[in-house]
């Protein structure tokens, strides 16, 4: 069994796009990291600055049945995409959210999360770190407890 890590738009500028906000790792460099932190697991990465292509591999890893859930970023997607959220929605894997910042210390508009109601739960606010704790969510809702 897999995990997905699924990121939205803007992921792929990671290293490069306000720093002082989102660090200097790339998302390169954090799913390298997290495959050598959880190395019993299986991990799909995915990135995509495109909406509809977010949904459909949402839709394409549940009816693959060889996921146990994802970790999402979804970028700016989080706070006005009610078609992503209806997705999370339709499927039965569970879906943590996760921000590389803390998106409650930030603009208003970012306190708003439209998923958040329809994932398992949210990780905001520790940087890089805010993916490892995803996955140990996922473990631990799954009871795929393994560390």
């Amino acid at each position: 069994m897999s995990i997905l890590v699924l990121n939205g738009p803007n992921l792929s500028r990671l290293g490069k796009r306000e720093p002082e906000v989102y660090g200097w790792q790339t998302l390169d460099d954090i799913n390298r990291e997290l495959a050598e932190s959880f190395p019993h697991l299986s991990f799909e990465f995915f990135q995509t600055e495109h909406e509809g292509t977010l949904l459909e591999k949402l839709f394409h890893i549940e009816d693959s049945g060889n996921f146990i859930g994802v970790v999402l970023n979804a970028g700016a997607l989080t706070h006005y995409s009610i078609a992503l959220r209806d997705a999370i929605s339709a499927v039965t894997i569970p879906v943590v959210e996760v921000h590389l910042s803390n998106v409650y210390a930030r603009e208003e508009f970012r306190r708003k999360s439209v998923i958040s109601e329809v994932c398992a739960g949210v990780i905001s606010g520790f940087g890089a770190n805010s993916y490892h704790l995803g996955v140990r969510a996922l473990l631990g809702i799954t009871r795929n407890e393994q560390l």
